[in-house]
């Protein structure tokens, strides 16, 4: 009989310790080692799954066959843009997000977009029945799709061996699990076996394989870090629960670009595209009113127009309040900075409020500018001139910095009626150098 060995693993990366430690010297991370018990016997983690113990002989580069040109689509446009053009033979695909923000719902619409693909969906948090719902309330109608409530990951590659489909989709990886090891499903030990399982029959036997992982209260994907680096890709699907829409966020790709962003809106009828996001999120813009900004920010290689508003109002106690709503609070604290000492508007006796429309966070430097000059708009009960779009970083000497892919922002600005544009001077011949400067175009 194998001898039962304690040890302590860090949940948030893996680190293992033969003893319980307050924080992880691996990710510094504050107690999140728990307690696991693993069998000292080597034939444990020796355990082959049949049909994946089979390995090629080395090949010569030149010999080496590519899969890139045989791409195959979802036909869900925002999905495959954010997946580099579809999905790749063999990849293997990890898609993160909150509660309820419509993973499933969007992995089972696949069968619906595309119906000619082969997909295995095993489901692991619902039954069949529930499953056949959602389908009924989505329109799936696909006789390619086929359900199968199993969370034994042995039983799930043998099964997905045995029908060899274009997809196979996972949900969760947080249920599966293997019946050699002691540890429950979900834990550190599960997961990195479970998936290292599935990369070798993403790999091996050339199954696309995409699986749902949940996500921890700070919004990363749980489970240790290495779950991340065993994929090819990783998406997040991001959403507040308070609008409709919905942010699918590639945060890597090996076979297309980073940081792509794919926006959907959560309907009745599921998940529907949004082909023209710049529309939604300003939309509902009130023009002559003080302290609202249109900023162009890029999310991937995607132009968008948002919506910053701001609310300068006398504090009311002694220390002024400084809130933020979709935007950087210590970047807000570093731009009123900026404000004060460079441009000489005074925010110390204010209360500051900031908000991004929409539910959508703005990270992108160059909302800085628009940001700044809703501040002064707010704090002058002054309205910037309509039809202006501001696109600029603001540096710690009040100058207006460059910023990448300046031609496509503009561009994106002009198709929707926009006539006036606040940009670095380094970008456009007509811009401007300094912070004050932009702030006298924007209010005359």
């Amino acid at each position: 009989m194998a001898k039962i060995k304690t040890q302590f693993e860090c949940s948030n990366c893996g680190n293992v310790s033969p003893k319980w430690l307050g924080s992880c010297p691996n990710c510094g991370e504050w107690n999140t080692y728990v307690e696991v018990q693993n069998a000292s016997n080597e034939a444990t983690h020796k355990a082959k799954v049949a049909g994946l113990d089979s390995s090629e002989s080395p090949k010569k580069l030149e010999k080496v066959e590519t899969s890139e040109k045989s791409r195959f689509q979802s036909n869900i446009g925002e999905f495959d843009r954010v997946l580099g053009g579809g999905f790749l033979p063999g990849a293997y695909v990890l898609i993160g997000g909150e509660p309820g923000v419509g993973k499933s719902t969007l992995t089972l619409q696949i069968a619906k977009a595309n119906a000619q693909l082969s997909i295995l969906y095993c489901a692991g948090e619902e039954s069949s029945g529930q499953i056949k719902q959602r389908a009924m309330r989505l329109g799936v109608n696909s006789e390619n799709l086929l359900i199968y409530n199993e969370t034994q990951v042995d039983k799930i590659i043998a099964e997905a061996q045995k029908i060899d489909p274009d997809l196979l989709i996972v949900d969760s990886i947080q249920t599966v699990y293997r019946t050699e090891l002691s540890s429950m499903p979900g834990s550190i030990q599960q997961v990195k076996e479970c998936a290292a399982l599935f990369q070798q029959l993403a790999k091996k036997k050339n199954i696309t394989t995409l699986v749902i992982g949940h996500v921890t209260k700070d919004g990363d994907i749980a489970g240790p870090r290495v779950l991340e680096h065993m994929v090819d890709t990783v998406l997040q699907f991001e959403g507040d629960k308070h609008y409709t829409y919905r942010l699918l966020r590639s945060l890597k790709n090996r076979f297309g670009p980073a940081q792509e962003v794919g926006v959907f809106e959560m309907k009745e009828s599921g998940l529907a595209e949004v082909s023209n996001p710049s529309e939604l999120f300003i939309s509902d813009k009130t023009e002559g009113v003080s302290g609202n900004a249109i900023v162009c920010t890029m999310e991937g290689s995607r132009p968008l127009l948002i919506e910053v508003q701001a609310l300068v109002t006398p504090a009311s106690y002694g220390t002024p309040q400084r809130t933020a709503n979709g935007f950087d609070r210590n970047r807000l604290l570093l731009l009123l900075a900026v404000l004060e000492k460079r441009a000489g508007f005074s925010f110390s006796n204010y209360d500051v409020y900031l908000n991004v429309a929409g539910g959508f966070r703005l990270s992108d430097p160059a909302g800085d500018l628009g940001v700044c000059c809703a501040l002064v708009s707010s704090l002058k009960d002054e309205a910037i001139h309509q039809k202006t779009a501001f696109i600029g970083e603001v540096g710690l000497a009040g100058e207006v910095r460059s910023v990448p892919k300046i031609e496509q922002r503009l561009k994106e600005a002009a198709k929707l009626g926009f006539q006036n544009f606040v940009a670095p001077k380094s970008n456009q011949q007509a811009g401007i150098r300094y912070l004050h400067e932009a702030i006298k175009k924007a209010l005359g």
